[in-house]
């Protein structure tokens, strides 16, 4: 779905990428993991279209859609979530979900005076695929909550239900696990899980939780210095001498401590 080639990303004489070069194959959960300051949340922006790159190639089912925005990205079917979520705090969990989709009849003045019927009907259509996307979730009985009320792993469930709104074909999750306690992130991959084997889904999850990484990533790429340093399933992973080196700088007898 989804092919890197020699990606670059420097911002003034430091390269966050590069010469990245990956594959993301359609149906897959994929694992993108490496140490703090690897590149893994720039490449995801480049991909996503929030940084253009400064060479390289990215491609998605056969098209070059290097350096474009995300808003068209967005109508492509690819949607990126962020470490920090970005929901709108005042309004209702239901009333995020709502807003996602574009091109609703409402957002232009005149239709709000000659379209208020249709307007109508499709707030009552959103309304209803909103609660399905909470009840999916299991956090249907938030949908009145304010969204600023949120723990931090329902606000990412929050976000992985806005990609539920639209038709995505792959989702950049960054960190999903960041700040999110142990219960909520086993709802989050039971998420995730289920939109990719139920409604095809293809992921691509930045985490530094190496438990979580190995119950729902293959394969895993590994990131390091703005490259691509391995890539294999997470067993294989762990034993790799490279890889061990780049998180710990030390050789294979310390190996089990990347498992810690």
């Amino acid at each position: 779905m989804i092919r890197v080639e020699n990606l670059h990303k420097k911002f003034g004489g430091f390269s966050a990428v590069d010469g990245a070069s990956l594959r993301i194959e359609t149906g897959s959960i994929t694992g993108l993991i490496g140490p703090n300051g690897a590149g893994k949340s720039t490449l995801f922006n480049v991909i996503a279209g929030v940084h253009k790159p400064t060479s390289g190639r990215v491609w998605m089912d056969g098209e070059d859609i290097t350096g474009l925005a995300p808003h068209q990205l967005f109508h492509k079917g690819l949607l990126r979530t962020f470490q920090l979520a970005h929901e709108f705090s005042s309004m209702t969990v239901r009333e995020n979900l709502m807003m996602v989709p574009a091109g609703q009849t409402g957002e232009t003045l005149i239709s709000t005076w000659f379209a208020r019927h249709r307007i109508r009907a499709e707030e009552r259509a959103l309304r209803e695929r909103a609660d399905e996307v909470l009840n999916f979730l299991t956090i249907g009985h938030l949908a009145e909550e304010r969204a600023g009320n949120l723990s931090g792993g329902q606000k990412k469930l929050l976000e992985l239900g806005r990609t539920m709104m639209v038709d995505a074909k792959i989702v950049f999750l960054d960190e999903v696990g960041a700040g999110v306690n142990r219960t909520l992130l086993m709802t989050i991959a039971d998420a995730i899980v289920r939109l990719n084997k139920e409604r095809g889904y293809t992921f691509c999850v930045i985490e530094h939780d190496m438990d979580f990484i190995g119950k729902l990533c293959d394969p895993v790429i590994v990131m390091a210095e703005g490259k691509v340093l391995a890539q294999g399933s997470a067993d294989s992973i762990m034993q790799n001498e490279a890889v061990i080196e780049a998180y710990l700088g030390r050789g294979l007898k310390n190996k089990d401590m990347v498992s810690a």
